[in-house]
């Protein structure tokens, strides 16, 4: 899947509900759920089983389980040259686990990230230097 596609594909999740858990365009979805449901449109049936998950998933134990997912079926790559397509992984808060996705929509000047955020839904963000500055890594659609 080429980056246009994927930002084609997320476009479609604009307005989705969030839905802690859930990947259905149109019904709901958290930010997991929306690069789910791109993978599901992009590739077919998902590479795993997706374990029930709480909102502090993996943080008691301080483990990495969104991102080390990523590694399995993502390509990492230099995350300071942001291409629309590629999805980023965000460290909402120090030292607190990676376990944020979204998916760049736009480069250049004003660039943005699409995403499924607590009380908003899927949405198109600007990706301003607050937002910037929690990415961890960046991976691409293989």
């Amino acid at each position: 899947m080429t980056g246009v596609d994927a930002v084609r594909l997320a476009r479609t999740w604009i307005g989705t509900p969030y839905v802690h858990q859930a990947s259905r365009i149109g019904a709901g979805c958290d930010c997991l759920g929306l690069v789910r449901g791109v993978w599901r449109e992009g590739y077919g049936v998902e590479p795993e089983v997706i374990p029930a998950y709480s909102a502090d998933w993996s943080e008691p134990q301080g483990d990495e389980v969104l991102w080390q997912a990523a590694l399995r079926h993502l390509e990492a790559v230099k995350w300071a040259e942001l291409q629309a397509g590629n999805v980023v992984l965000f460290r909402m808060r120090e030292g607190a686990v990676a376990k944020h996705l979204g998916i760049i929509a736009a480069v250049g000047d004003a660039p943005t990230f699409i995403h499924a955020y607590t009380g908003h839904g899927v949405v198109e963000s600007p990706l301003s230097e607050p937002w910037r500055k929690r990415i961890v890594a960046q991976f691409a659609f293989r």
